[in-house]
């Protein structure tokens, strides 16, 4: 454990994205799993206009933008089997997957909502069979809804409606939806409700699909799976509050809670560079070890230990960003380091790397209208705990 926190602290830039011409929050970022031998894998990232951007995931070079997408995205994901297709959701009700080798502006599918759908979570399952996207709170109706995923690149541009949804386990938004990593029958999700429900979708209904419900008392900003055979799960939150449960223990007297801390910021030392906010959480297989990524408001990157007796920090990643950064991938094969943020660059840190960039950082100024399009941290919410 302590030669991987070693090399997590040891990461340094190996890359820098050349800046766009329209500059762009990077909201999220995902890189294909399942590229070829010998060929590179892609790098996708959703930004505050709208678009998603597809990158050489070695050259950081933008190979295609997909532009015009209706509402704000929220998200994107790769198809687990098939390095080329990927998936966004926008707050207009559908989930679009693309192409990546195709220049055309048409996605291949096309999964539509309900009319009053406003998507702002999904995910796609690890098998690519099952596609789930979490709504926004409209009047006092919240969704998770549910499509089939398979046969996306027989019949391009067809669409796909829902094969049905969940309505009765979150009463606010669903911030998070995060399919587990090698069962693809379950899936975990998160919403400003405070709860975190964990389903098995092979039930026949709702009742019985909700394994389990645990409370975060705040709400839920980062969700995702840990341990071996990923047999817990853990979530960080909108105050920067983090907790982690142990769904092993369903079944057993023992307690499920493994670590719950109300505000990481006071609870890590980082010396004088402070801690603003959490980007969420950095599960490390090779170590069998939980990370958090945090950050300050001047771009520095900090990387956080988790443990059931608490939070330790391990090192800080400094030069790359000049804001804060919103959005990470953490490749374990290439054990490796994709960062984006409110500066507009997207990052590639590598253990010991030297820069082979003649791009220079910058601090890039962005609209505040893009600001109001996006969510932000804030301390707000703390208000509306339970």
């Amino acid at each position: 454990v302590q030669e991987v926190e070693e090399q997590l602290a040891g990461l340094r830039i190996a890359r820098r994205c050349v800046p766009s011409q329209e500059p762009a929050y990077l909201l999220d970022i995902d890189s294909s799993r399942a590229a070829r031998p010998g060929s590179g894998r892609f790098v996708a990232v959703s930004c505050s206009g709208g678009s998603l951007r597809v990158y050489d995931g070695e050259t950081l070079r933008l190979l295609r933008e997909y532009r015009g997408q209706p509402g704000a995205l929220s998200g994107v994901r790769f198809a687990h089997a098939c390095d080329s297709l990927v998936f966004s959701a926008c707050g207009r009700g559908t989930v679009r997957c693309w192409d990546v080798r195709s220049a055309s502006q048409e996605p291949v599918q096309l999964f539509t909502g309900y009319p009053s759908n406003v998507f702002i979570s999904f995910d796609v399952g690890c098998s690519d069979l099952i596609v789930c996207a979490g709504t926004e709170k409209v009047e006092k109706d919240v969704f998770l809804v549910f499509w089939d995923a398979r046969g996306v690149t027989d019949c391009a541009g067809a669409t796909k409606e829902p094969l049905g949804v969940y309505s009765e386990s979150h009463n606010d938004d669903i911030t998070k939806i995060c399919f587990h990593p090698i069962e693809p029958n379950l899936v975990a999700s998160g919403s400003t409700d405070g709860l975190v429900n964990v389903f098995d979708i092979n039930k026949d209904n709702e009742d019985d699909a909700l394994i389990s419900t645990c409370n975060s008392d705040s709400s839920v900003s980062s969700l995702g799976w840990s341990g071996q055979d990923y047999k817990q799960v853990y979530c960080t939150t909108h105050d920067e509050g983090f907790c982690w449960w142990d769904m092993a223990q369903l079944d057993t007297d023992e307690p499920i809670t493994l670590l719950h801390v109300l505000d990481v910021r006071e609870s890590v030392c980082t010396e004088n560079h402070g801690l603003h906010y959490l980007v969420g959480g950095l599960y490390h297989e090779k170590a069998e070890k939980l990370f958090l990524v945090g950050g300050t408001n001047t771009g520095n990157i900090h990387l956080i230990s988790c443990g059931t007796d608490g939070l330790s920090l391990v090192g800080t990643l400094r030069g790359g960003h000049s804001a804060t950064v919103r959005s990470f991938c953490w490749s374990p094969t290439e054990e490796s380091l994709l960062t984006g943020g409110e500066d507009a660059q997207l990052l590639l840190w590598k253990p010991g790397a030297v820069e082979r960039s003649l791009t220079k950082k910058a601090s890039l100024k962005i609209s505040s209208s893009v600001q109001k399009r996006v969510r932000v941290h804030n301390t707000s919410l703390k208000s509306r705990k339970k």
